[in-house]
């Protein structure tokens, strides 16, 4: 996005000669629909006579102030900067600007509710958009203490990083609320959220003594639906597990959670302040997979609160170290304080699956990435640095003590509070607290990219025994680090009940090129080999012939939740390896999946199995491959315990896989009641499923979708409407919602998001080739004119990789070879897109063998 760049460089210049103190922002949300008034005084120290700039991004900027000394907008704000000239030992700036508000999810976002007109804000900083709320010095390590006052309506509820204060009248509708001063925080932490929002209220006592108030929030429309007592329990067990493993107590005054419309993430972790994503106010039945992902949202973001929060990265390379230990932290939590025990299989599920996917990639990177500037950060909240570093981090606190490790972490925070740290700053700690030198270890884990895979090396005797057994490791050509691993080896047998148990179980240290595992020999070879046994390492692990066929037949007998989930993960990367045939994972799929206990892993395999079928058969036999899905979906919903989570998602995969007349017409009796399921409920959501699935199906028509928009009058409504008049298949519906995202700029972030969706719905494939061109001819327009967000949305969301052909290959390779000079992270998208395409077709290329 031109003009609002920042490199890294630029970053460590500006540090150098600049420290932060204060910053008091005035805020008025009353000027209107589309812009506030913002007014900023920032106290700050600095090189005597150096010249620096500070960040904004306003509308108009009325007046700037230096040192008592008035300053020409005109003639120093260009390009999101304000230069400022000849600075003194200690300055105070003052700013006067209208800023916009948004409808990306950047900066201060605003929405109507549907429902009601009523009127709802909050903001969203993470990487570079407090700039947009205020004048600041964007970037991590310039921590300063934050002191806001907003005018707003009055009835409205104002919430920032401190305790809330009483309002003081400035009119008979309108209020003020002068917050207290937030501790030494950084800028994209920083919080405003403002309007009837319903919420309740509780309180902790911490570790030290303190009552904290804890406070939950959400839109009035959506107040009935939210289980606020469940959400406080979880933040209490959240808070007594990390106050004891931290060994420092919840660093702010209160901690409130609000639920926001309209949200890009999960939830983001604001001082004292964090917003979720109102997917986490459950309107409809939901599956189990996504309870237990709203507990670890709730868990990750409060282990913030220490890890990001009081100790922050001095720039973005050391991302990973919030979200890896964040993603960590609370997967442990959830699996130790909460219900949710097998946290470690959906970690494993869901988590690894994802870092595998992201570090086959071409734009792979180590977990201590190289970033140079603010667009290389935001393409970087991905599987490495949350998957891969928090599975990375596992592997460290399994080899240096789970004790060591937490103990060296409390000491990590009492020694870097409210400063901010790199990566070297935790391993030193860690190395005390174990005796165990950690150079060697970061150097070939966060310092180095790729996956490696282990395979298991078999030799069988006559007698049916193993005369020999080892592990080979190898890594990509590209990557080529062979790493030390911590794994088990488990040997499943059938038994007489049919069940396929564990006879034999050892762990042992892998590390080099080959491992050979004496201990091994003279054991009788079993039905099943199973490498990483309890998934202790990061790695890809291969199924050797005999142990696959015994997966295909036999995976839903095996007894342990993540057992399974790790065959499930090893066939799943040797279909996409184009090592095993896509035909033989649909088998072991619709002959397994319905005896699956965990939801999440249900939900994983479910989409890879779709994926499958869209893309990795062999041309050739897909659309028999799609009806078989369909027709095998469609048989283990009929089959699934009445109104149980498999259930649910089998009728959900069902709807998204249908692909014939047939097909189409079971959903709409399914939709209309005329087919029922026992135990199963057609709520609000799940009939705009079906929906959505008629409408790629050409079985219902716009106005059929407008007659369901006006019966569910709500944000959520609007968002499934769109996403099902994108999937209507004609050239004309689908023009009409390209125009509606490329020709025009209104939409919100989740209208584009729902609508991108539909457009690219596989079973509209055939349409989707009408706009190979057009889609290349909008890519520079869109990543220079919209902001990152809408433009991600657009770029990822629009490329028609369900096309997966030959075709669409050398389009993209075409256009990469032509814009070499393209922005690095715009690159990095289209690379990303090509690449998912050039699998595809090596995948079904084995398949056709």
């Amino acid at each position: 996005m031109p003009g609002e760049n920042l490199t890294r460089i630029e970053a460590q210049e500006r540090r150098a000669i600049v420290d932060t103190h204060e910053y008091h922002v005035q805020l008025d949300l009353t000027r209107g629909d589309e812009v506030f008034s913002s007014r900023t005084r920032v106290t700050f120290a600095s090189t005597e006579g150096a010249s620096t700039f500070i960040d904004l991004i306003a509308r108009e900027v009325r007046s700037i102030e230096l040192n008592g000394r008035s300053l020409d907008p005109a003639q120093v704000y260009a390009d999101s900067r304000i230069a400022l000239d000849g600075l003194a030992p200690e300055n105070e700036l003052v700013v006067e600007a209208d800023c916009e508000y948004t409808n990306t999810g950047e900066g201060l976002h605003r929405f109507v509710d549907p429902v009601d007109g009523e009127v709802y804000l909050y903001s969203q900083f993470e990487v570079p958009d407090s700039r947009r709320m205020y004048t600041v010095f964007e970037q991590p390590d310039l921590k300063a203490e934050f002191t806001f006052s907003v005018t707003a309506p009055a009835r409205w509820k104002v919430v920032s990083n401190s305790p809330t204060p009483e309002p003081v009248a400035v009119s008979d509708d309108t209020a003020r609320w002068d917050f207290p001063a937030t501790p030494r925080i950084s800028s994209y932490i920083t919080a405003l959220v403002a309007g009837p929002y319903e919420a309740t209220y509780s309180e902790l006592t911490s570790a030290d003594g303190r009552v904290i108030p804890l406070g939950v929030f959400a839109r009035k429309s959506l107040w009935q639906y939210l289980d606020a007592d469940y959400v406080f329990d979880k933040t209490r067990q959240g808070f007594a597990y990390f106050e004891e493993k931290f060994g420092f107590p919840y660093p702010f005054a209160k901690y409130d959670q609000l639920f926001v419309p309209e949200f890009n993430a999960g939830a983001m972790e604001n001082a004292g302040a964090v917003t979720f994503t109102e997917t986490y106010v459950f309107r409809s039945k939901v599956t189990d997979a996504v309870k237990e992902r709203r507990v670890v949202t709730i868990l990750h973001e409060l282990a913030h609160m220490w890890f990001g929060d009081l100790v922050t990265m001095k720039w973005w390379n050391d991302l990973w170290l919030n979200e890896s230990f964040a993603e960590w932290a609370s997967t442990i939590a959830t699996a130790e304080a909460t219900e949710w025990e097998a946290a470690w299989t959906t970690f494993n599920a869901m988590e690894k699956t994802w870092a595998y996917r992201q570090d086959q990639l071409p734009s792979t990177h180590p977990v201590v990435a190289e970033i140079n500037d603010l667009e290389d950060v935001q393409v970087n909240f991905d599987g490495i640095t949350y998957a891969k570093g928090g599975s990375v981090l596992k592997q460290l606190a399994a080899w240096v003590g789970i004790e060591q490790f937490f103990a060296g972490v409390a000491a990590y925070f009492q020694k870097h509070q409210w400063s901010n740290t790199e990566v070297g700053d935790l391993l030193t700690e860690l190395e005390t607290t174990s005796g165990r030198d950690l150079g060697d270890w970061a150097k070939k884990w966060l310092e180095t990219a790729g996956v490696n895979t282990l395979t298991p090396l078999i030799e069988e005797g006559a007698d049916g025994t193993i005369s020999r057994f080892a592990i080979v490791q190898t890594a990509p050509a590209d990557y080529p680090t062979i790493r030390p691993h911590r794994l088990g080896i488990g040997f499943y047998s059938l038994n007489d009940a049919g069940a396929l148990e564990r006879v034999h179980h050892v762990e042992l240290d892998v590390d080099g090129d080959r491992t050979e595992v004496a201990e091994l020999r003279g054991i009788r070879r079993p039905d099943l080999v199973l490498l990483n046994d309890d998934d202790l390492a990061y790695a890809k692990i291969r199924l050797d012939e005999r142990s696959l066929a015994t997966a295909i037949a036999h995976l839903k007998d095996i007894s342990d939740p993540l057992a399974r989930s790790l065959v499930w993960g090893a066939a799943w990367d040797q279909t996409r390896d184009a090592e095993a045939s896509a035909t033989d994972y649909l088998d072991l799929v619709l002959r397994n999946i319905g005896s699956e206990t965990e939801s999440t892993t249900v939900r994983t395999t479910l989409a890879q199995l779709q994926l499958a079928a869209n893309s990795y058969v062999a041309p050739a036999t897909r659309d028999a491959a799609r009806e078989r899905v369909a027709d095998g979906l469609w048989e283990l919903a009929q089959a699934a315990e009445a109104g149980s989570d498999s259930q649910l998602q089998f009728v959900t995969a069902f709807a998204s896989a249908a692909s014939t007349p047939a097909h189409a017409e079971t959903v709409r009796a399914l939709r209309d009641d005329e087919t029922t399921l026992p135990g199963l409920e057609i709520d609000t959501d799940l009939s705009w499923q079906l929906l959505v699935s008629l409408a790629a199906a050409g079985a219902v028509t716009a106005a059929d979708i407008d007659e369901a928009r006006a019966a569910d009058n709500t944000a959520k409504g609007g968002e499934f409407a769109a996403m099902a008049k994108a999937s209507l298949p004609s050239h004309e519906a689908k023009q009409q919602a390209w125009d509606s995202l490329i020709e025009r700029t209104d939409a919100p972030n989740t209208i584009v998001r729902s609508t991108a969706a539909g457009f690219t719905n596989p079973a509209t494939v055939e349409v989707l080739a009408d706009f190979v061109e057009p889609y290349f001819a909008m890519l520079l327009p869109i990543w220079e004119s919209r902001s990152y967000q809408i433009a991600n949305y657009l770029i990822v969301g629009l490329y028609p990789a369900a096309l997966a052909n030959r075709e669409l290959r050398d389009a993209t390779r075409s256009w990469l070879a032509q814009h070499a000079d393209a922005a690095p992270a715009l690159r990095r998208l289209v690379g990303e897109n090509l690449a998912g395409v050039e699998r595809a077709l090596a995948v079904q290329e084995r398949d056709a063998q």
